[in-house]
């Protein structure tokens, strides 16, 4: 490797740059060096880890010349907005799911990029995870013949971690659709490769205290006649990492006994407090080493002539004669994949992956599972996806 490095500004020292850190570190072609949070504690935390510069505004960290890349990891009400002023400030974007909140945000994106002549990357998202990858390259290969259903099922607490007001009111992105659809529903369109043609959905908001959806359930038709099915529930009963040998969705070790700790500590905690506990800055860095994957609970694809099942470690496949078990390597971080496009798209020109295109149907997608629940009828996504 040569002397480059993608040079990168974060603006949001939240627990989505939390989550990527690791691998901000460990990944040799990357350096973070600068960052831009409100928050003093996290500012100070950052400069004693990474040893960039730290602003208090978005607009400082664009007008930085040594940023080339501006990763978005702020609340969902805000990526529209910092994207566009990224693009306008001429840097290349690595925005969190999901893409916005409308999709009229996302083509205000789109326009923005073009305009400046910058790339936009959507993620870190679960269809970056080495599984799906190496998943999405076994069914490319054509042994196992055309996905035909997807399986995808995930439960956890997500409901019951702390909240922001704004985390459990779905007109400000709150919910289990903004946040967790946004990562089923991009594992199984990288999986099947083919747009999605409408969708059926339910929802579920059943407790008056978090009053936003918890759970989802929706059946998704492709124009290739494939389909999916995608189920959802965050709370906080039956746990899917259960099926995933207990490593949780961060590819970490999971203890069976913690059961029903998330409600036990709302319970006994003022939640602001928790939440702020959890925070960038607001505790020592660092954490147990993953043992798996990054993963979204179980996942089964059926195809013409074989299924996969993808699992922490990487891929079981079975066909009519065999069962076969295919690690995925772990090494470089569980977000690897993220740098891998990153560089692929700013280094070496290549086209993106999740795109600005591809992170707006995606939220096309999420929205139509909460107009289809709303409205108890099938929502052709390009009912939303045409400008009005």
């Amino acid at each position: 490797m040569t002397g480059r490095v993608l040079r990168l500004g974060v603006i949001g020292l939240s627990r989505g740059f939390d989550l990527t850190r690791p691998t901000l570190l460990a990944d040799a072609r990357c350096r973070v060096v600068a960052a831009a949070d409100p928050r003093a504690e996290a500012r100070a935390a950052f400069a004693a880890e990474f040893g960039g510069r730290a602003y208090e505004t978005a607009e400082a960290l664009c007008a930085d010349p040594e940023v080339e890349v501006v990763y978005v990891a702020t609340p969902h009400q805000s990526h529209a907005e910092l994207a566009i002023l990224a693009a306008r400030a001429g840097k290349h974007i690595l925005i969190e799911k999901p893409m916005a909140l409308d999709l009229g945000e996302c083509r205000a994106i789109e326009a923005a990029v073009h305009a400046a002549g910058v790339q936009v990357v959507v993620g870190p998202s679960h269809s970056y995870d080495a599984p799906v990858a190496l998943a999405a390259e076994l069914i490319a290969s054509g042994r196992f013949g055309r996905p035909r259903m997807v399986t995808a099922i995930t439960a956890t607490d997500f409901l019951y971690r702390p909240r922001r007001p704004e985390e459990l009111d779905t007109t400000r992105g709150g919910g289990v659709v903004f946040s967790q659809a946004a990562h089923q529903v991009d594992v199984v369109r990288r999986l099947v490769g083919s747009p999605v043609a409408s969708v059926r959905a339910s929802t579920g908001v059943w407790d008056p205290q978090r009053p936003t959806e918890g759970a989802y359930q929706a059946f998704l038709a492709f124009e290739d006649g494939a389909s999916a099915t995608l189920t959802y529930s965050g709370y906080g009963r039956y746990d899917t990492d259960a099926l995933m040998d207990w490593v949780g969705e961060t590819g970490s070790v999971r203890d069976p006994a913690d059961y029903g700790a998330a409600r036990r500590r709302l319970a006994a905690d003022e939640e602001g407090a928790l939440k702020a506990a959890r925070a960038y800055g607001a505790r020592p860095a660092g954490g147990a080493p993953p043992v798996g994957h990054e993963h979204f609970g179980f996942v089964l694809v059926a195809c013409e002539r074989g299924d996969l099942r993808l699992t922490a470690r990487g891929v079981e496949t079975y066909t009519a004669t065999e069962r076969e078990t295919l690690e995925a390597s772990t090494g470089g971080g569980t977000r690897r994949g993220v740098i891998d496009e990153l560089w692929a798209v700013v280094v070496e020109g290549q086209a993106p992956l999740h795109s600005a295109a591809w992170g707006r149907s995606n939220l096309a997608v999420c929205l139509a599972i909460l107009k289809s629940a709303a409205e108890g009828r099938d929502v052709a996504v390009h009912e939303l996806e045409t400008p009005s």
